[in-house]
């Protein structure tokens, strides 16, 4: 130990008495530039910083790129120091000269600490469905040779259809105060709002296309909540384009030759999987878009006019069955190659979550969990059987508290979302899903349900926008920074 602090003690005197003059030639101004780097790995941004300056006269007039790389490492060490304004002024300024020299890779690399400093790597979604308005704040983060998403922030709001559609001549009061909740969340984030997405879901755009007279008025109501901004409500969301923002944002691109996605919605259950190739035009997505959701399989029930629970628990099996031989085989379509090659399902939805909620509370939080067949014959009988027993969990065995917390949270979301006719319903066509998928193969397929996945499309919207302009930076020698 003792000999260890005598050699610290005389590498910062060499450092402080060697090394107190500006270097005298390129190479030595290299070789202060690499131990500068050595200095930063061991926690000494300050004695970095001035050997770095002392190295940059040198390298100033005679090696654009060691200049280059000097004042990169200055903004990194800085940055050490949570010195964010001098740090990104030396990172631009590596950023700069990078790009003159058309090293593409290492300006884009510079340019990715100067977003993450500057919060430039934080987008918001909001999505106005039918029944909840949902907002989600994302970080997007670099892996190898694309992006993905680490979720800061979600807000859900009920937002009840009958407030939404049924008068047209009224103020749409729930739908605004959603809204501003979330428009303030962004707020507090500092996203501009050229990071801010808002857009009608596809269930919305179809009921107001049912109702034209509703169009104007609902979009009137809704630019009263944004005054005096450039924000704008994207109305042209159709089914097949939310099933691709959908698959984009809820499965994990590093898993995406052997995972499709699949989202069981309100009024559609719709999903597909992509065929990959390389470049920014590489890829192919396949869409599933099969026009049953929770919501509708409980209209068509509740159509028959079943006199009570049980009568409406013997139709829902009928109405599944045949909805699911009409329906879903053939929106699976099994001939379809490429959905047969993939041997896992990325899967979301409310009723997925409920699931998850109800038989595994002590996996709340966890990102990813695995659904068996056992699950959802399990999660059927129970809600056929004994639905009390369903919706109260028992939590006495989950330790600890911050798991058990969520676990709470999640169960009270889910019974103000889903009531037990949704849950019938839900229920025995996630079971037709799974059965179908399997024989479509011969095989079980591995349903595995992805936690935020409600908020996938959206999600999905800046992942297709960042990974499209770093693979053109790339691909044309340019950099784009948004």
């Amino acid at each position: 130990m003792k000999r260890l602090s005598t050699l610290l003690f005389l590498f910062c005197f060499w450092c402080s008495v060697g090394l107190a003059q500006p270097a005298q030639s390129t190479a030595q101004a290299i070789r202060y530039i690499k131990l500068a780097n050595t200095l930063r790995a061991v926690e000494k941004s300050d004695e970095a910083i001035s050997l770095i300056k002392r190295a940059i006269p040198a390298v100033q007039k005679t090696n654009f790129y060691w200049e280059a790389v000097a004042n990169e490492l200055l903004g990194l060490s800085y940055m050490d120091l949570r010195d964010s304004t001098t740090a990104i002024s030396y990172l631009e300024k590596s950023r700069a000269q990078y790009l003159k020299l058309k090293y593409v890779a290492s300006a884009w690399g510079v340019n990715e600490v100067v977003r993450n400093l500057t919060n430039k790597n934080l987008y918001a979604g909001i999505q106005i469905g039918t029944s909840t308005i949902k907002l989600a704040i994302l970080k997007t983060k670099y892996e190898t040779d694309f992006y993905e998403k680490e979720i800061k922030s979600t807000v859900d709001i009920a937002n009840p259809s009958a407030t939404f559609f049924a008068d047209a001549s009224g103020g749409y009061r729930p739908t605004q105060d959603a809204l501003k909740v979330c428009l303030d969340s962004i707020q507090r984030y500092n996203i501009p709002n050229e990071r801010v997405f808002i857009v009608l879901s596809n269930d919305v755009r179809e009921e107001l296309a049912k109702n034209p007279q509703n169009r104007k008025k609902i979009y009137d109501q809704l630019a009263r909540v944004l005054p005096n901004s450039n924000l704008k409500i994207d109305t042209s969301l159709t089914a097949s384009r939310e099933a691709e923002l959908f698959t984009t944002g809820a499965i994990p691109r590093k898993v995406w030759p052997t995972t499709s996605a699949l989202d069981i919605g309100s009024n559609s259950t719709l999903g597909g999987y992509f065929d990959q190739a390389a470049g920014p035009a590489g890829k192919t997505f396949h869409g599933i878009n099969v026009p049953v959701g929770i919501n509708s399989l409980v209209g068509q029930i509740d159509s028959k006019r079943p006199a009570n629970m049980d009568a409406y628990k013997k139709e829902a099996q009928r109405v599944i069955k045949t909805t699911a031989d009409s329906e879903l085989a053939p929106g699976l379509n099994a001939s379809n190659k490429g959905l047969q090659n993939r041997r896992t399902v990325g899967v979301g939805g409310d009723i997925v979550w409920a699931l998850i909620t109800y038989l595994h509370p002590e996996k709340a939080g966890v990102t990813a969990v695995a659904i068996t067949l056992d699950d959802v014959e399990r999660f059927k009988r129970l809600a056929l059987n004994d639905y009390r027993e369903l919706t109260k969990p028992n939590l006495s065995g989950i330790v600890n508290a911050e798991i058990k917390a969520q676990a709470e949270s999640d169960i009270t979301t889910i019974q103000n979302q889903l009531n037990e006719k949704q849950i019938v319903a839900g229920a025995l066509w996630l079971e037709s899903i799974m059965k179908t998928y399997s024989a479509m193969t011969g095989e079980p397929k591995r349903f595995v349900f992805v936690r935020n996945a409600d908020v996938g499309w959206v999600t999905g919207k800046f992942l297709e926008t960042i990974n499209f302009e770093y693979e053109s930076t790339i691909a044309k020698g340019a950099l784009y920074t948004r």
